[in-house]
């Protein structure tokens, strides 16, 4: 297993559910193919191993086997772009890999869309919800039948019959809209949505604003990102960074130290060698809103708790409490 498919295993792993590391190049988690059982929720019979110069996947339920490239490509079809991209670039081949030259750029679509919708600002409910939170509503607008205006741009929803008034995040790239995430005003369950305007786009917030050439923050949310200087936020699991010039970059997990999800993708980060923010024992808030609402200084935060290697595992181990 070489250290490319090693990295997209990590990349992968926050959409396969009960995803565990075994042993060193061992991964058990939930089959996505079969859904694995009905019946128990804790079975996991979906394994990823090495075998020779390549990696396999195969399910011990449904009984499905393949190579983790294809296995990835079925997946995650846009991760699975970028992997091809990296393995093209480090040369690797095998048996069950064939590095075809993948397309390097995203090109912003050729007729750019606007987002013709009023600003929060404008919205006494939404600039109310921002402004309490200490928000900036002039960044974020507000459209208040959210359904119709995602149809408009990309055919989204099969119904609008019950309409909802959403926040809208707009995801800029080279200056086009490329989608956007809409925030809940009300008891929704469902509190953000995303909508990709195109797939091979970057689906992050941010990216159009960040001075590449400098320290990047990667917040966990858009929102949270506002109050970190040049920040950006990961708008979903599946966001990739590797292939959009952030090189020098820190993760801002939420401060849950008894969240297995949130641990776990910590541990995966320091793994990888990238930076990460460690928060003190005497923060006792969950996220970066909340330290905001309380008066902390959290720009003096990040800056001051962040660690990488050896430093950040020994910090980890200290933080976690699962």
């Amino acid at each position: 297993m070489d250290h490319v498919d090693a990295k997209y295993i990590s990349l992968l792993s926050t959409r396969l559910e009960k995803f565990k590391k075994v042993k060193p190049t061992l991964y058990n988690f939930r089959c996505p193919i079969c859904g694995d059982s009905k019946k128990n929720k804790n079975k996991t019979r979906g394994y990823i191993y090495p075998v020779k110069a390549n990696t396999n996947f195969k399910c011990h339920n449904c009984g499905a086997s393949m190579s983790f490239n294809n296995f990835l490509k079925k997946v995650d079809p846009p991760l699975h772009k970028q992997y091809t991209m990296e393995k093209f670039k480090e040369g690797f081949t095998g048996k069950n890999f064939v590095a075809e030259e993948p397309q390097l750029k995203f090109e912003a679509p050729k007729f750019k869309k606007k987002l013709k919708l009023p600003k929060a600002i404008e919205n006494s409910r939404a600039s109310g919800y921002l402004m309490a939170r200490r928000l900036d509503p002039s960044k974020f607008y507000y459209a208040e039948k959210f359904k119709e205006f995602a149809n408009s741009l990309k055919p989204t929803f099969e119904s609008t019959k019950h309409e909802e008034e959403r926040i809208v995040i707009p995801l800029f790239y080279n200056d086009n809209l490329v989608g956007f995430q809409g925030r809940s005003l009300g008891l929704n369950k469902v509190k953000y949505i995303t909508v990709m305007l195109d797939d091979d786009a970057p689906k992050i917030y941010g990216l159009d604003t960040i001075d590449k050439n400098e320290r990047v923050y990667i917040t966990e949310g858009p929102f949270d990102s506002t109050f970190i200087r040049n920040a950006c936020a990961m708008c979903g699991a599946d966001a990739v960074l590797d292939n959009w010039g952030i090189s020098n970059r820190v993760w801002v997990y939420d401060n849950e130290p008894r969240n297995r999800e949130i641990v776990n993708r910590i541990s995966r980060t320091i793994d990888t060698g990238d930076s990460v923010v460690i928060w003190p024992s005497h923060i006792e808030e969950k996220d970066i809103n909340d330290m905001v609402m309380n008066g902390h200084d959290v720009q003096k935060l990040v800056e001051s708790n962040t660690y990488s290697g050896l430093e950040a595992q020994l910090k980890f181990a200290t933080w976690k409490k699962v």
